[in-house]
């Protein structure tokens, strides 16, 4: 493999990761303001789950886009993906209701690190010593700045931590699924779809959300401008899904986490302004440019490393994993 053909590839890798970080930032914002308003979080996610398989099976029937046929012993393999998705993004759509987005996503960066520790035991070796440093560095701009927060809500911090561990074992499984199964972004999507939905409607109807969370719905489409934003929230919920099954394969689990962390920048700055006034503080303030810091760090970290590396023909695990 030729210096022609590596100049594509990090074009691409770049392409993913920037489209997740717009796709992550965009969707806090819309979860959270369709949460404001309707705060049944698990019907929303079984609602975009249904969306993101409708519109990739009619778009496959329209000859839009492809996918491989559905495959039971493949949707065995992605099970436990689907699982660790799905609390992933039902805790984290639970702590939003009570924690600020400045302090949601203060949480969330924490992720990173729990990526690295998970490699770790994994057995995948130890990363660059840049790298460790950095990503610590990121989770430690993180406990500053959630000192600052004045309106500390438990419930809420435990459901973003406990988002926290699932989304961690989601991202490892994911990069580790993609990888192996040699399955695009679209598979990787109708597979979870489809698999999260009798998970999905066992939780709604067990949390008691169901059917009331429904008749709460028809009476909120009424209103245009919950119409609008719901149906936003639907059509993220698939670019989020695509965008980031899409970086974690493109890219890695540790790459996916740190690009949530450097888009955690601006969506913490815009948190400030919109959706609920939040009292700024100097841990704030110091934590986010720690954090930053963090993030650009490793940015630079992950360019010497590439530099150093000599391109294989057949890349391994490791390389894959902190490309």
């Amino acid at each position: 493999m030729g210096a022609d053909a590596g100049e594509p590839s990090s074009i691409l890798s770049l392409a993913a990761a920037f489209s997740y970080g717009v796709a992550s930032m965009a969707m806090v914002f819309v979860n959270k303001a369709v949460l404001m308003q309707y705060v049944h979080s698990m019907t929303l996610l079984t609602l975009q789950q249904i969306a993101t398989a409708l519109l990739i099976h009619f778009g496959q029937v329209l000859g839009m886009s492809k996918r491989k046929d559905f495959n039971l012993i493949t949707a065995k393999k992605l099970l436990p993906v689907s699982i660790f998705y799905n609390a992933n993004v039902g805790f984290a759509l639970a702590s939003l209701k009570g924690v600020n987005i400045p302090m949601y996503i203060a949480i969330k960066r924490i992720t990173p690190l729990a990526v690295l520790v998970s490699g770790c035991i994994r057995g995948k070796g130890k990363p660059p010593t840049q790298v460790t440093l950095s990503v610590i560095c990121t989770a430690a701009g993180v406990l500053i700045a959630a000192l600052g927060d004045f309106s500390f809500d438990l419930y809420g911090y435990c459901m973003a931590l406990t988002s926290v561990f699932f989304q961690t074992m989601y991202l490892v499984l994911v990069e580790k699924s993609g990888a192996e199964d040699g399955l695009s972004s679209v598979d990787l999507m109708f597979y979870n779809s489809i698999l999260s939905l009798p998970f999905l409607f066992f939780l709604i109807i067990a949390t008691g959300e169901f059917p009331h969370s429904l008749a709460v719905l028809s009476a909120k489409t009424a209103s245009l401008s919950f119409s609008v934003i719901l149906v936003i929230s639907l059509v993220m919920g698939i670019v989020l899904n695509f965008t980031m099954f899409w970086c974690t394969i493109v890219n890695s689990a540790l790459t996916t986490t740190i690009v949530g962390v450097l888009k955690g920048v601006g969506s913490t700055t815009l948190g400030f302004i919109l959706l609920g006034g939040v009292e700024v503080h100097a841990l704030n303030v110091t934590g986010l440019v720690i954090n930053t810091f963090g993030g650009v760090w490793y940015s630079y970290a992950k360019y010497k490393q590439k530099k150093k590396t000599p391109r294989k023909l057949v890349p391994d695990v490791e390389s894959h994993a902190h490309k």
